[in-house]
């Protein structure tokens, strides 16, 4: 699987880098704090497949990186997607090293 640090987001975003962000946590959780993207939960990504690109990379962030780690599993190996990415240490991860002031506490 690939993954992609929080730096490296970064610097895509800076960059202008074509990618898709999607936060696969509850509303609730990206109502808490948010990196940007579309919030699409683990329980309905498999009803909105529609909505992830297939021409990009799409990264994928939970929490931590457990839940989109699933959801990248599952969407590579029954429903064929080559394109995705997770975001290693999720968005705590992103908080870390990228955004001090993030807080999803």
């Amino acid at each position: 699987m690939k993954e992609i640090q929080p730096s490296e987001l970064q610097a895509w975003r800076d960059q202008g880098t074509p990618h898709q962000l999607i936060d696969v946590r509850e509303p609730y959780e990206a109502q808490l704090c948010s990196i940007g993207g579309a919030n699409i939960p683990m329980g309905e990504i498999v009803e909105r497949l529609g909505e992830l690109r297939r021409d990009i990379p799409v990264v994928l962030h939970c929490r931590s990186g457990a839940r989109s780690v699933a959801v990248i599993h599952a969407l590579s190996t029954r429903y064929g997607f080559e394109n995705l990415v997770n975001l290693s240490g999720g968005i705590v991860g992103f908080g870390m090293e990228v955004d001090n002031d993030l807080n999803c506490d």
